[in-house]
């Protein structure tokens, strides 16, 4: 179960990263988009080295060495399946939002979007607690925190400018939808 656990924590973080080439709009990799996609290289990189021996996670009792490998086979799954259910909402690509002018020309609140407001990240952070649960390790927890961190911020970020540009509608869809999980 732990090779597994690996395997799909590492393929879904490869997944991630075809996504700016093969789901957002072209855009330019900017020093933003970077700063965003560190952690996950450095998440990926911990979880390989796990993999290869290089990196070893702590002593535990197989019982939860077990557990935690199911954990992050489910998370992997359900970054897979939000990843795929965001992408099927869109009718067309969207925007990587490391760019200033890149605002999308209408909103988005129907499929993945209905209750929560940004499932591609809510996808990215099942992910990379996927590689905490697969390499528990402080190299791979300390990137996913930072994962974390700067996803949040650039969900701020994002909702202020739809905010800007759509207003009272994004205001309402904000007060019924969760930023990353639904709200109950």
């Amino acid at each position: 179960m732990t090779t597994l656990a690996l395997a799909l924590a590492i393929s879904t973080l490869l997944l991630i990263a075809t996504l700016p080439r093969i789901f957002f709009r072209p855009r330019r990799l900017n020093a933003a988009w970077w700063l965003t996609a560190t952690p996950f290289i450095l998440a990926g990189a911990g979880t390989l080295a796990v993999a290869a021996g290089l990196l070893l996670p702590p002593a535990m009792p197989a019982a939860t060495r077990s557990a935690l490998a199911l954990a992050s086979v489910l998370l992997s799954s359900a970054a897979v399946f939000l990843i795929c259910y965001a992408a099927g909402s869109h009718a067309q690509p969207v925007s990587l939002w490391h760019q200033e002018q890149d605002t999308p020309a209408r909103l988005v609140t129907s499929g993945a979007y209905a209750r929560v407001r940004h499932p591609f990240y809510s996808a990215f952070l099942a992910a990379l607690a996927a590689c905490v649960f697969a390499a528990p390790s402080l190299p791979v927890t300390l990137a996913a925190v930072l994962g974390a961190i700067q996803l949040t911020r650039t969900a701020r970020r994002e909702e202020k400018r739809l905010l800007d540009a759509f207003g009272e509608d994004y205001a309402r869809y904000m007060a019924r939808t969760g930023r990353f999980i639904p709200r109950v």
